[in-house]
């Protein structure tokens, strides 16, 4: 009898090798936990951290927008970048723990060598320099570790690994901020960098260790084969990639998804830029008082959202949940638009950010296991960087809103649009039909499949050129 999916990751297999990440369900949660988990460390000194030492320290806005900047220049390439890791891989270790692996090791190697700038404070050119292949790096392991979930999660346990992969990163950012300011204002801005690089080091261990799926190489150096769930997936060329791209994502659900996803983006956006800007010129609150209380608001939704969010979602169903999440954050919306008198009560106030802020994280979590459950395997990475990439759009659109609509209306109007497009979400999401999606997405594999197959036995056929004999008449 097979033993359940439950049994201690670590324990090695009758053969005497641990096992894989498709064979074990506890172990594809630790992995994705910790992988995001390394994420969030470089991001949250990086994006948080150095830019308010940069700050402490005397430096203008303009060096340390500028230095922001370049971190998020390597995020706009996603796009680029995971085509490429599409098309790409070492296969006999798997589609994606190669790509994983370059990632890993690269943030790691990139972080550590950023702690021997010189005198970083009077080298903002090094520090730009080494936060670009910082956020490269990150890049790289993001997409990948997004794309081994899709390819080996079972649909049933996508929200739940998404809830952890987003509290895990949160954690993360949290804790290199906290922790990291106070390092490098104890000791050095060397100390904090490296002994932080060490955790992102040491995690590579696990991706390392463990397989995607059983008989693969753990290196290039090793004993293994290609999987054969892996390989009828893999695509060999760039045509092959676009034309399914565009196959699947003209499909309804995806462009339904599509939509639904900008439209809470831009909703998304103009909140994220309006309660810094709202609280501190309008309500009197300091930027320090609104930063921290934003960290511990980000910190305890992120893990409500890591051991709560993803459970709900799987035991209820995505559509319903994103359904009750989006009601419950037009009332508060909506709520809040009524009770404008009572926003200079800090107390109702924060109460109002802390229930906000929860909730687009459990939206959040379920938006990108939808989107997951609606990606082709064999372009999963390209498919759902797309989504993203649309997501990010939106959350741009949303920002730049601010401004026009600040112009003409007051602020508690300018909360209230945010009904709006969560309004549009909710009933764009209605017309999600999964199963629906899934089916054709199957007929789509299964014609790929055919045609691959089809183009493989014409190039192995043997062309006979018949050749003429002249007899002899004698």
């Amino acid at each position: 009898m097979k033993k359940p999916d439950t049994y201690n990751p670590f324990k090695r297999t009758a053969e005497g090798k641990f096992p894989s990440l498709s064979q074990n369900a506890p172990l594809r949660y630790l992995t994705f936990s910790a992988l995001y988990f390394a994420q969030g460390i470089p991001e949250g000194l990086l994006w948080f951290g150095i830019p308010a030492w940069l700050a402490m320290n005397g430096k203008s806005a303009a060096e340390i927008g500028a230095f922001v900047a370049i971190l998020g220049l390597p995020w706009s390439l996603k796009i680029l970048a995971a085509p490429m890791m599409d098309r790409f891989t070492y296969l006999s270790m798997g589609r994606r723990r190669p790509w994983i692996l370059f990632g890993q090791l690269g943030l790691a190697s990139s972080f550590f060598a950023m702690a021997f700038i010189a005198d970083p404070l009077n080298n903002m050119a090094m520090l730009k320099l080494f936060g670009f292949f910082v956020g490269l790096f990150a890049v790289f392991q993001d997409i990948a570790v997004d794309g081994l979930a899709i390819d080996i999660l079972p649909v049933d346990q996508q929200a739940r690994a998404n809830g952890l992969m987003w509290g895990s990163k949160t954690i993360g950012i949290s804790a290199s901020v906290a922790v990291g300011i106070s390092i490098i204002n104890a000791y050095s801005f060397f100390h904090a960098i490296a002994l932080f690089s060490i955790f992102v080091f040491l995690i590579m261990f696990i991706p390392l260790l463990f397989k995607e799926r059983s008989g693969e190489k753990r290196l290039p150096w090793t004993k293994g084969q290609v999987s054969e769930a892996a390989a009828p997936i893999q695509v060999h060329s760039w045509k092959g990639l676009f034309k399914s791209l565009a196959k699947v994502f003209i499909l309804p659900v995806s462009l339904i998804m599509g939509i639904a996803a900008f439209s809470f983006a831009i909703g998304r956006g103009l909140m994220d830029t309006v309660l810094p800007v709202l609280t501190v010129q309008e309500l009197g609150w300091s930027d320090g008082e609104y930063s921290k209380i934003f960290a511990v608001i980000n910190l305890v939704s992120g893990i409500l959202g890591m051991f709560v969010a993803g459970a709900l979602i799987d035991f209820f169903g995505k559509v319903r949940m994103m359904s009750i999440y989006l009601f419950l954050l037009i009332s508060l919306i909506v709520s809040a638009f009524f009770l404008r008198d009572y926003w200079d009560n800090r107390y109702i106030f924060i109460g109002f950010m802390g229930l906000f802020n929860t909730l687009i994280v459990f939206t959040t979590i379920a938006v990108f296991a939808s989107a997951m459950q609606l990606c082709w395997k064999r372009i999963s990475a390209t498919q759902f960087t797309l989504y993203m990439a649309i997501s990010n759009l939106g959350l741009a659109a949303g920002a730049a809103l601010l401004g026009p609509l600040k112009s003409f209306m007051a602020w508690e109007y300018v909360v209230l649009v945010f009904a709006v497009f969560a309004g549009f979400m909710l009933i764009a999401i209605q017309f999600l039909r999964f199963n629906k999606h899934t089916k054709r997405v199957d007929l789509l594999e299964l014609n790929q499949i055919k045609l691959d197959e089809a183009a493989m036995n014409f190039k192995s056929v043997e062309v006979v050129v018949p050749i003429e004999h002249k007899h002899d008449n004698k």
